[in-house]
């Protein structure tokens, strides 16, 4: 039902985690979460909570608004 959403969602953090140069390894440290639960959202395979992103919105520099922009 929320694919796309998900879908987008993954490509934006794993665009911004890029833009600033971090491995999934180092945000997954970042965020005390493991590298393959990063690993899976960023393909869309784990919907992660809002505290989930939130935390990661942080550890990336940016807001809920920025890391959800495009999703539908």
């Amino acid at each position: 039902m929320y694919d796309g959403f998900y879908k987008q969602l993954g490509e934006n953090i794993k665009t911004r985690r890029q833009e600033l140069y971090y491995t999934q390894q180092e945000l997954a440290d970042k965020v005390n979460m493991s590298l393959n639960f990063i690993g899976k959202i960023e393909v869309a395979f784990s919907r992660p909570s809002l505290n989930t992103l939130i935390t990661i919105a942080e550890a990336l520099n940016s807001t809920i608004s920025d890391i959800t922009k495009g999703c539908k």
